[in-house]
């Protein structure tokens, strides 16, 4: 089953819309709460106030016959209150005075003590609420208790006010967290707008055009790394394209020759009645090239291994300068051939493939002998550096490479003169293959040529083999 992949646009607006929408309801509850808080406050302060004159009016009360009017000065102070309740009960039970239409609970009047403030209650009464504090009130009778004095506010206008308040509240938080999820969609849209632009420009990258680059001046700095990621990509598969195709057209060119040759020879064997000599010397010019395909081939595979990691070296002890040695015996003849002199300096070992790394000299070695001219010496330096790297160096004099030519000696098929055909005894790979064998041990390779000698110079960060001492710095 395929899941439906998120937008991101989606998620942002999400995000916006989930985080405005905590802010909002958070000052929402912070400002009803503020509000409810503040009409408490006020009903408070004004049942102080009440309470306070209730107070005064007591304790001018001398003696009980005084009650009366005490009572009458209340009633008279209290005229235009309507949402105002009073109660006042004498020390022995009696009510000595009472207005408003609030019925105020027992649970109210158990709140007085002279000792601690009084604490506001709110109850429900006859549809309606009522907030009330209670406390107790000296009067001026010698031998007297306090009396209890109850007062209570009709609240339901607070109340309805506060209900329709959060009604507009909430519908303003709603709206807020509409328009902010709307604006969050849009600067999303116009932040990604850089993403959709880069899209854009990667679906025109074609095979013929793979030079196309990301222009980093117009992608914000959030998206540079990945622009310049995309870049660096589109570089590397330009440049392996390039070299696949070079590759490619090298190889039917490598081909080309020999199955031409082998064309050539069979339609010229078979034009006319030979003789069995004739035959067979035919078939020995057709072995040399099939020779030479297979030998290509095995080349190749060699390499595509190499490419896709699956050559992995054999590590064992290999003392260099006896390869060199077992190497210059078995290109003595071609050397003599050609008047060209090997020789080999200083000691050194590391741990490696034995075959590989023959394989890799040897490949070196044809290669000098090759373009060294009569009379000149081909020369295998071996060292150990204070670092514990173990170089490997062979020179050779001759005519210096080009410049242009020196860091692409190690491509497959490369040429410095392209004119060379079967002349030049190979096929092009023998120094891809050795730049492989040497990449494999982790060692590097690298090409220089000065003073008319070239050098192909390796260097091997492995172990150092312990009984072999170096002889010749480097």
């Amino acid at each position: 089953m395929i899941r439906a992949r998120a937008s991101i646009t989606l998620q942002l607006t999400l995000l916006f819309a989930a985080a405005s929408a905590a802010v909002l309801i958070g000052v929402g509850v912070l400002v009803g709460h503020l509000v409810e808080a503040h009409f408490e406050q006020q009903d408070l302060t004004e049942l102080e106030g009440k309470l306070e004159l209730v107070r005064h009016r007591l304790a001018r009360v001398q003696a009980p016959g005084d009650l009366d009017a005490a009572a009458a000065s209340l009633a008279d102070a209290l005229v235009g209150h309507h949402d105002l309740a009073l109660r006042v009960i004498a020390a022995d039970g009696r009510e000595l005075f009472a207005s408003g239409h609030a019925d105020i609970p027992a649970a109210l009047f158990a709140q007085a003590d002279a000792s601690a403030p009084p604490a506001p209650l709110v109850w429900h009464a006859g549809g309606k609420s009522f907030r009330g504090i209670v406390a107790q009130a000296a009067t001026g009778i010698a031998g007297q208790g306090p009396a209890t004095v109850a007062v209570a506010l009709d609240i339901e206008h607070h109340l309805v006010f506060l209900s329709a308040f959060r009604r507009s509240l909430m519908l303003a938080i709603g709206g807020g967290i509409a328009i902010t999820a709307l604006l969050g969609w849009a600067a999303a849209r116009r932040g990604l707008a850089p993403m959709r632009a880069m899209a854009r420009v990667t679906q025109d990258i074609s095979a013929s055009r793979l030079g196309e680059r990301l222009p980093l001046a117009a992608v914000p700095a959030e998206l540079v790394d990945l622009a310049s990621a995309l870049n660096d990509m589109l570089a590397r598969l330009e440049e392996s394209f390039r070299r696949l195709s070079d590759f490619s057209s090298d190889l039917a060119h490598e081909l080309r020759t020999p199955i031409s040759n082998l064309r050539t020879q069979t339609e010229v064997a078979v034009s006319k009645a030979r003789s069995a000599d004739e035959y067979r010397e035919v078939l020995y010019s057709n072995l040399e090239e099939y020779e030479r395909l297979a030998r290509m081939i095995t080349d190749m595979l060699f390499l595509a291994q190499s490419d896709h990691g699956l050559m992995v070296p054999h590590r064992e002890r290999v003392d260099l300068g006896a390869e060199a040695q077992a190497l210059f015996a078995f290109y003595d003849a071609y050397a003599d051939e050609r008047g060209v002199g090997l020789a080999l300096e200083g000691e050194g070992g590391i741990d490696g493939d034995r075959l590989m790394i023959r394989r890799a000299l040897g490949n070196l070695l044809s290669n000098a002998i090759r373009h060294t001219p009569r009379g000149g010496t081909v020369r295998v330096r071996v060292a150990i550096r204070p670092s514990g790297e173990t170089v490997l160096r062979v020179e050779n004099p001759g005519e210096a490479i080009p410049a242009e030519h020196l860091e692409r000696v190690f491509e497959r098929f490369h040429r410095v003169d392209p004119s060379r055909s079967k002349a030049s005894e190979g096929v092009g790979l023998g120094l891809a293959i050795t730049k492989s064998i040497v990449q494999a041990h982790g060692a590097t390779i690298a090409a220089t040529c000065a003073g008319g000698i070239t050098s192909f110079e390796i260097v091997f960060a492995c172990p150092v083999v312990e009984d072999i001492e170096p002889r010749y710095p480097v």
